[in-house]
């Protein structure tokens, strides 16, 4: 069953604090906050942009360091300062032509909780909320902001063909 969701996917939406970062954030004495995020995580969600899937970034965050570390993967759609994350998810969906089984979602709180319950392909960290695991068709073994969104595209695309073990490298 967890084979045939996972080659079903076609689009990838997930959370950021929590997800793609260990959920801390470093506040400023001007008041900047910072978020660490995992290079491992990034190069998985860079190969899927490359491979043309669409992601999409929901968040009830509005740091400006997120639309850039988004931006910088290729990700466009990145929906910051969101408190009910179902209305964009389903405007997302609309827009892109695609239906909520075709998407998997990587969330890790209550927040994300609504959207995890009707999409495809349920994905969280392993230190994700106990409500967030049991709706979860997938724990990843590794925590948020450590690898957990790796792990998950990784096995997606490999059980798809189309992650890119040999990368061509060009000389600079």
């Amino acid at each position: 069953m967890l084979f045939e969701k996972i080659k079903s996917v076609k689009a990838f939406v997930l959370d950021v604090d929590g997800v793609l970062t260990k959920g801390d954030v470093l506040v400023t004495e001007d008041g900047q906050q910072l978020r660490s995020f995992n290079t491992r995580d990034g190069y998985a969600l860079q190969l899927a942009v490359k491979k043309d899937y669409p992601i999409a970034v929901i968040t009830g965050g509005k740091s400006a360091g997120v639309q850039r570390r988004m931006e910088g993967l290729g990700i466009k759609d990145v929906y910051l300062g969101v408190h009910h994350k179902v209305n964009i998810f389903n405007e997302w969906l609309e827009q892109k032509q695609l239906k909520a089984r075709d998407v998997l979602y990587i969330g890790d709180d209550i927040p994300d909780l609504e959207i995890m319950q009707v999409v495809g392909l349920a994905g969280c960290p392993a230190d994700a909320a106990e409500e967030i695991k049991a709706v979860a068709h997938y724990i990843s073994p590794k925590n948020g902001g450590e690898g957990a969104v790796r792990d998950i595209i990784e096995k997606v695309m490999k059980l798809q063909a189309v992650w890119d073990n040999n990368p061509t490298i060009k000389s600079v």
